[in-house]
């Protein structure tokens, strides 16, 4: 690359004389702090923690973080007034509607769900539209009105049945009414869970969107041909309770579902129509193409769904070993770790190994010490992720909530309040956070076997994120120290395991003020195969 004819390069004499004023600088605060250390112990940690050392350099070499000294901090000057409240973002003009396409078992669901889960996360009103949910809660209504139970095998699915396809296309257009009239009461996502397979159905739904001002659709179609994972589709179709094959042979559900799939192939069309925006992800990851992806909230859907994947995998989280701030009762700071937090950091490579096996992890800190201190005994690949620190707590960090509570009374009190919105003075909220930890999600949809070893408010939020938690509940979820908490995404759900370690450690929980109820995470209870209650009344054709 040519240089510019502006270009002027500093003078070298320059660069080396202020090289040596540092240096000269550096030299007097290095006998200035040696002049101190006589006067009073130093509360500096080993140089193997510091920013410098070879601890951090061994986790991430590329990380250049500032570490502030585990002191309470002292109020600036220029900080006034109290904390405040973030309001949740204004979507209200995004309105997209993601239609999809597929056959049947080639997790067309298992995406609209994942998808949903990432974008309320992140805040976006999102609802999927499931045509056969919708289909099969008709069928309930009507069997229980008239006693006729319609008969939903293979038959109705062929495309030789006549009455049962032009019912099948009448669901499919009743539910994308009812779609665009829920954007239409303030929705941002709404997901049309169909086959949706033929040039023909593609056209109607472009038409009908077409005719809502600022609506936005795209096309998300699903193709599978390994093998396996079909199989696998299949089995779990079969096995999960659906009420198309309630009380029928295993096998013979199998084959009538393979019966099913087939009258689909017959007229299956895939993605040709160059005008329509589009993302095809073939073999849920393993190959991904996009066509006219425009704008900030289709192209951040389009990432996501890029980084997903089905290889099994376990996502670990522990929080550091107890520190010497949790002794004291104090929150944020940069402290080591206490005697019993070395103990826990020492034990931990034995319940990871005992757990894992030979199976390849990576293991994720924050860039404070206390993480670091606790996984460096764990002989797996390290990350520092700057994005992992703890919740910033402004001009509050490294008190304790008594003195909080004495110093500003009034945030304290916003702050049990609305504890997701509230943000410190200076610092962050639970929802400054989630927006920190995105990339942190999209990259552990990315990976494989994964130990995270963080802090307590961002694995509440990770947490939150995997079991699919309200927000109102996600400060409030109990993750105690020493303990491994070990989830397991399924396709409709995430299992979890704990192992706590027999080593005493502080509870640093604070329950929900006025005797509200501590969040509860169910467990999964599989795919939904009927329309929700509270939609019940506007499921009649």
């Amino acid at each position: 690359m040519a240089e510019s004819d502006d270009y002027q390069p500093i003078p070298t004499l320059r660069i080396s004389d202020d090289l040596t004023r540092v240096a000269g600088a550096l030299q007097d605060m290095m006998l200035q702090a040696e002049f101190n250390n006589d006067e009073k112990p130093s509360i500096s940690p080993p140089i193997l923690f510091g920013a410098g050392g070879p601890m951090l350099k061994q986790f991430d070499e590329s990380t250049i973080a500032s570490r502030i000294g585990s002191q309470a901090a002292t109020p600036p000057q220029s900080v006034k007034g109290i904390g405040g409240k973030v309001k949740k973002p204004d979507y209200s003009e995004s309105k997209i509607v993601v239609a999809m396409v597929g056959l049947p078992a080639r997790g067309k669901s298992y995406l609209s769900n994942k998808l949903m889960i990432y974008l309320k996360w992140l805040e976006y009103d999102v609802k999927v539209f499931n045509v056969g949910q919708l289909r099969r809660t008709r069928a309930k209504q009507k069997a229980k009105q008239s006693g006729i139970k319609e008969d939903h095998t293979a038959q109705y699915f062929s495309h030789d049945n006549q009455s049962a396809t032009e019912s099948r296309e009448q669901l499919a257009r009743d539910s994308l009414e009812m779609l665009i009239q829920w954007l239409k009461d303030g929705g941002n996502v709404g997901i049309h869970d169909a086959t949706n397979s033929t040039h023909i159905r593609r056209a109607s739904i472009e038409e009908r969107v077409a005719r809502e001002k600022g609506f936005l659709l795209i096309f998300l179609e699903s193709i599978c041909d390994d093998p396996a994972i079909i199989a696998s589709n299949v089995a779990l179709k079969i096995r999960s309770g659906d009420p198309d094959y309630a009380g029928m042979d295993p096998e013979k559900a199998k084959q009538d579902f393979l019966t099913r799939i087939k009258a689909y192939e017959k007229v299956y069309e895939t993605i040709t129509e160059p005008h329509l925006s589009y993302i095809r992800i073939v073999n849920v990851g393993s190959e991904v193409m996009m066509s006219r992806i425009h704008g900030y909230l289709s192209s951040r859907i389009a990432f996501y769904l890029m980084n997903l994947h089905l290889k099994p995998r376990s996502i670990y989280l522990s929080r550091h070993g107890e520190s010497q701030f949790n002794l004291e009762g104090k929150i944020g700071g940069d402290s080591l770790l206490s005697p019993r937090g070395m103990q826990y950091a020492k034990a931990l490579p034995a319940l990871v190994t005992d757990n894992i096996g030979d199976a390849p992890l990576t293991v994720w800190t924050s860039t404070l010490r206390r993480t670091i201190q606790t996984a460096q005994y764990l002989q797996y690949p390290k990350l520092t992720w700057k994005s992992l620190d703890e919740l910033d707590a402004g001009v509050c960090d490294g008190m304790t909530y008594e003195e909080i509570e004495q110093a500003y009374p009034e945030d304290f009190a916003n702050r049990d309040d609305d504890k997701f919105n509230y943000r410190y003075r200076g610092g962050e909220s639970y929802r400054d956070v989630v927006v920190r930890l995105e990339p942190v999600i999209m990259e552990l949809e990315r990976q494989e076997n994964i130990l995270i070893i963080g802090h307590q408010a961002i694995l509440r939020c990770l947490y939150a994120y995997f079991h699919y938690l309200p927000q109102a509940d996600l400060p409030y979820i109990k993750i105690p120290l020493h303990t491994v908490i070990k989830l397991t995404p399924r396709a409709y759900g995430c299992d979890e395991e704990r192992y706590a370690l027999p080593i005493g450690a502080v509870d640093t929980h604070r329950p929900k003020p006025k005797g509200a109820a501590e969040p509860v995470v169910a467990q999964p209870k599989g795919r939904k195969y009927y329309v929700e209650e509270a939609d019940s009344e506007t499921t009649a054709p």
